[in-house]
């Protein structure tokens, strides 16, 4: 049996106990896979925001977009079509933390103790500590104002009990609370590692470089983490142990209180620029003072993410996110040469860095090619290459924007079945149309990938964001093919003025 004919039962085989995929489908999947190819070779080298692996993605899909007769989306005469975009990578440099009591200096060795930023530099002088017990409420702002917040790392007995189930709240989760403290009014957040974590394990995570876009602002949150021991040793000679204090977060009428210590801390980061761009294509419309319609994908990954003696170092991104980018292209090529104008003028957004921080779709968020108020709605499309034919459609975003009602009647015209689950939320932060939602843009993913949320999930535990996702004899575009048609009726009614009304006219 030849190897292409195997491919080509491979990606039936899934599909048997549905309908055969009709012509239309077998040339979308056919098209899409051709873009896979490309965007998901060795060639490419993972597609890195920065590297020469961006210029070739986008160069490619530049092309593609020009040759169906698009125009530059950017309305910027000095950058057309690409969108620059500046990002800063930032890793711990410096990280200083002196304690005292009553003005004397308490000492704790340096590797009890670590201190880090988000910005290039934060500093506290002479804050007094502010025990918070285990973090699970927020003080008011008068009580953390000027304070440096102490909250220990391991939970409260009750969610420690809840953990061993598999049923762990989200605020419990020690980010989370470090975040809502300093959200609250904390100078900075401390936590005491008296749970499984270890100092050299935080150390190791946070070693790995962050991401944001550029900014001029010098400060950042700052947060710090301190062992058991370290902490034991500071609040030595004092009024108070750490064993008190302990038994005291796990009292239900327990009250923070201000401990006799002050603390000055530091913590810098080294940052490299990256000079990375948004490419935007534009099909213009009859009536663009009606708005406008967003579809979106981002193209970049992770670029070499493998270590020897691994054979296989790229990461190439072969669902996550080549399929839909191809899914994109094939979107607008179906859009961009309509018999008759559509009313909306219609965007195709390919994004940068949405693997660094959904920072790309932030940046044309910040600096939009028209009035973000504009967009009608917006579409993003990510990891389509998922679900067999005939799967139904989930929604990330469901009941969060205006254009579920259009999105039913689209499906009902289609034939599409929409699934009614709500389980596709669970994922509504970790793909672009959040940082769009967050300017108060409608923005949705209505995608088979999520209408099945076990091969998602399946996806999720093997090869998604590791060596392996690359392209494979048999990879499942058939659902991906029908949500290409789908997008298409999709954008068509959401462009048309009299099939669309905007919510307040």
């Amino acid at each position: 049996m030849g190897l292409a004919v195997a491919a080509a039962l491979a990606w039936i085989a899934p599909q048997q106990a549905n309908a055969r995929p009709n012509r239309a489908e077998q040339q979308i999947a056919q098209q899409m896979l051709s873009h896979i190819n490309v965007l998901a070779s060795d060639d490419f080298a993972g597609r890195e925001p920065g590297t020469d692996g961006e210029g070739k993605t986008l160069r490619y899909i530049g092309q593609q977009l020009f040759q169906m007769g698009m125009v530059s989306g950017t309305n910027d005469p000095g950058h057309p079509w690409f969108a620059p975009v500046t990002l800063v990578a930032r890793e711990p440099a410096a990280s200083v933390a002196q304690f005292a009591r009553r003005g004397r200096p308490v000492a704790v060795g340096d590797d009890d103790v670590l201190m880090l930023t988000s910005g290039r530099r934060s500093l506290v002088q002479k804050a007094p500590l502010y025990f918070v017990g285990r973090g699970g409420s927020v003080p008011p702002r008068a009580e953390l104002a000027g304070r440096v917040a102490v909250m220990l790392d391991a939970d409260t007995p009750a969610a420690r009990a809840a953990a061993a189930t598999g049923d762990v709240p989200r605020d419990r989760q020690s980010s989370t609370r470090q975040n809502a403290l300093l959200a609250g009014g904390a100078l900075a957040v401390i936590t005491v590692l008296d749970g499984d974590r270890t100092l050299a394990s935080v150390a190791g995570r946070r070693k790995r470089s962050g991401y944001a876009l550029a900014s001029q602002a010098l400060g950042g949150d700052l947060e710090g983490f301190i062992t058991r021991v370290g902490m034991a040793r500071l609040l030595a000679g004092g009024p108070v142990s750490l064993d008190q204090l302990e038994a005291e977060a796990d009292r239900p009428d327990f009250v923070p209180r201000v401990l006799d210590l002050s603390a000055s801390l530091e913590a810098t980061t080294r940052e490299t620029t990256i000079r990375t761009h948004n490419l935007i294509g534009k099909i213009p419309g009859r009536h663009p003072e009606a708005g406008a319609v967003l579809l979106l994908a981002h193209w970049d990954h992770f670029g070499i993410c493998g270590a020897p003696p691994a054979e296989h170092l790229v990461c190439n991104g072969a669902v996550d996110n080549a399929s839909g980018v191809a899914a994109m292209l094939e979107i607008a090529r179906r859009l961009a040469r309509p018999a008759v104008p559509y009313d909306r003028d219609i965007y195709i957004l390919a994004t940068t860095a949405e693997e660094l921080g959904l920072l790309g779709a932030e940046a044309f968020a910040e600096k939009p090619p028209i009035p973000l108020s504009n967009i009608v709605a917006a579409l993003n499309v990510d990891s389509v290459a998922i679900a067999p034919a005939d799967t139904p459609l989930g929604i990330v975003g469901k009941g969060m924007t205006p254009l579920d009602a259009a999105i039913a009647a689209v499906a009902r015209q289609q034939k599409r079945k929409l699934s009614e689950s709500t389980a596709p939320n669970q994922y509504i932060r970790r793909q672009d149309g959040w940082a769009l939602i967050n300017h108060d843009v409608p923005a949705v993913m209505v995608t088979s990938a999520y209408g099945n949320i076990a091969l998602l999930e399946t996806f999720f535990d093997t090869d998604y964001h590791r060596p392996q996702d690359v392209v494979k004899p048999g990879i499942e575009l058939g659902g991906a093919a029908q949500d290409v048609l789908f997008h298409v009726a999709l954008i068509q009614y959401f462009a048309d003025m009299r099939r669309y009304v905007r919510p307040g006219g």
